[in-house]
């Protein structure tokens, strides 16, 4: 069918239109319609007024509860389509008028917006439901009233040549509906897949966050050329875009790509994980996600730093749980040469080996290692088991109550001395001298 076929089939709907619309049966239908428009509607508000939805739907299982809430969302477009069934086939019935083709267009109209609704009823996303809606009415719309091989013609007449592909406003039509009812599906299904492989304890993290990414890119793969071979597109024809997309990757997103890949080989090889803590260069924190072309690290300041996933494998990474969640704490401190150092460092393992967060697989360990000059120097070294509690904390706990003991035992810790030696005159009575230690 050419332009000018289209053409003159659409004159003569028009011509036909015109003629229905100068009938007396058009005005007696369209007032029926009014009529059971009203009525619906003030049906509909008097049952959303008496019917609580939550409550009747209270107990059953979810699909049953979106029906029931779908259902009465729609209850004015359902008794509207009831009453104009109801009516057309009592007039044609009593031979008033033949077909009521008014009438049954508006019933068929009305009953095809509440199947659509009540299908769409499951999707989430507001945008979506409308948008599917919508569309899928206005095609069951041309389809009751005999016109959707008009349009579809219509639609198909203009084309843009692309090569061997012959573009048209039907085919971008048809892809983007199948496009995105398969993303749907996939997302849904991908959805499903995740939480089955979370749940499995047999997988570590990082090859759990692998699958994930992996299955969801081959789904969606999966998809588009499954949408493309049904709407009859050669994938060859893409061949072109591939080698554009080729060349950009070789130039303008090499670095994409190298995070890309290093993200799967951090992955792959478990050297980091969700959960682990790590220091890179200056930063410091709990990987809390790893994501495709980053990771996000959980400083626990209320910063999130999204290191690049080259950095990781490039750069020097220092993994505190790459093994085990034990992490050594070293306490310096110095005490005068007043105090025993046996007693001291008695003191201090006790101080550690009673604190709560101290690990008590290996015990703590109190080291003289220094005489200085006006001091002993001291390190105390224990294990802190959970570094989720935090490393500095404990070590702080543990100073705190070194100084009660000190203070407690009389033990002293060393401050310096300022000694000053005035030559020549003597001061003047009545000097001071403020020195400060």
């Amino acid at each position: 069918m050419d332009w000018d076929d289209i053409q003159r089939a659409w004159q003569a709907s028009i011509k036909s239109a015109e003629a229905y619309l100068v009938s007396p049966w058009f005005y007696m239908q369209a007032g029926i319609i009014l009529v059971a428009a009203g009525l619906s509607l003030a049906a509909a508000s008097f049952l959303r007024a008496r019917v609580d939805p939550a409550s009747l739907a209270m107990g059953l299982p979810a699909p049953l509860r979106v029906l029931i809430r779908v259902l009465m969302n729609r209850a004015g477009t359902i008794i509207f389509a009831l009453l104009i069934s109801i009516t057309r086939a009592v007039i044609v019935q009593a031979e008033v008028m033949r077909h009521g083709y008014l009438l049954s267009t508006a019933a068929s109209l009305a009953t095809a917006w509440v199947i659509i609704r009540l299908a769409t009823g499951l999707i989430r996303n507001e945008f979506v439901v409308r948008a599917v809606s919508v569309t899928a009415w206005i095609v069951a719309a041309l389809s009751i009233i005999g016109k959707l091989d008009d349009v579809a013609a219509a639609l198909d007449s203009v084309a843009v040549p692309l090569g061997a592909l012959r573009v048209t406003p039907l085919l971008v039509l048809k892809v983007a509906v199948s496009l995105g009812i398969a993303l749907w599906l996939v997302g849904i299904l991908g959805n499903f897949l995740e939480s089955r492989i979370t749940r499995s304890r047999d997988l570590t993290p990082s090859v759990q966050v692998l699958l994930v990414k992996m299955v969801r890119l081959l789904l969606m793969v999966g998809a588009f050329a499954v949408v493309m071979s049904a709407a009859g597109i050669d994938l060859s024809a893409f061949a072109l875009f591939s080698g554009a997309i080729g060349v950009g990757l070789g130039f303008g997103l090499q670095k994409i790509v190298a995070n890309f890949i290093s993200g799967v080989i951090l992955l792959a090889d478990k050297s980091v994980k969700p959960g682990d803590l790590i220091t890179i260069g200056d930063s410091s924190g709990k990987i809390s996600a790893m994501n495709t072309r980053y990771i996000s690290v959980a400083a626990g300041d209320g910063r999130e730093i999204l290191i690049p996933n080259e950095d990781l494998v490039t750069q020097r990474v220092v993994n505190w749980t790459y093994t085990n969640k034990n992490m050594l704490v070293k306490v310096n401190f110095a005490t005068n040469y007043d105090a025993d150092p046996n007693v001291v460092c008695k003191l201090a393992i006790d101080i550690a080996g009673k604190t709560a967060s101290v690990a008590s697989f290996k015990p703590p360990n109190c080291l003289l290692v220094e005489f200085a000059e006006t001091c002993m120097k001291f390190t105390l070294t224990f294990w802190v088991a959970d570094l989720d509690v935090g490393a500095d904390n404990v070590r702080s706990e543990v100073m705190l109550k070194l100084w009660d003991a000190f203070k407690r035992e009389n033990i002293r810790v060393p401050y310096p001395v300022r000694e000053i030696r005035v030559r020549g005159n003597a001061l003047p009575a009545g000097t001071v001298l403020d020195v400060q230690n």
